[in-house]
């Protein structure tokens, strides 16, 4: 039986958003530390028996969460239109960090987006 390599980085951004439609606190202006974290899988290695340099995932998650850092969530698409949930957040990210990654061989399993110490959700297809 062949085996799986799960891989997981850890990144984090700031940014403030406003959660339309919710009935208490957050549906006013408010801000989070959101921790990122993102695990992809593998079911080889490369010719120096890696599935995936961990740099090259923690660079491409970078990438996305540079876009959103110090921002108004609210202002950026898709959140101008979709609510700047945990939840639309994880998805989001998700699907940008799969097709950052698609020339590599591996594919993203799961991101688990920290909106506290104590909150997190995570999205996986």
């Amino acid at each position: 039986m062949a085996g799986i390599y799960t891989l997981t980085i850890l990144t984090e951004f700031s940014a403030s958003h406003i959660l339309r439609g919710h009935p208490g606190p957050c549906s006013r202006l408010h801000g989070h530390n959101w921790k990122v974290e993102a695990e992809v899988v593998a079911e080889s290695l490369n010719d120096i028996d890696l599935a995936i340099d961990f740099q090259d995932i923690k660079a491409a998650a970078r990438a996305i969460t540079d876009r959103l850092d110090h921002r108004h969530l609210n202002d950026l698409p898709p959140f101008d239109r979709v609510n700047p949930t945990a939840e639309q957040l994880a998805r989001y990210i998700y699907g940008e960090l799969g097709r950052d990654l698609a020339a590599q061989e591996v594919r993203v399993s799961a991101v688990t987006i920290w909106e506290t110490d104590r909150a997190k959700v995570r999205y996986s297809e």
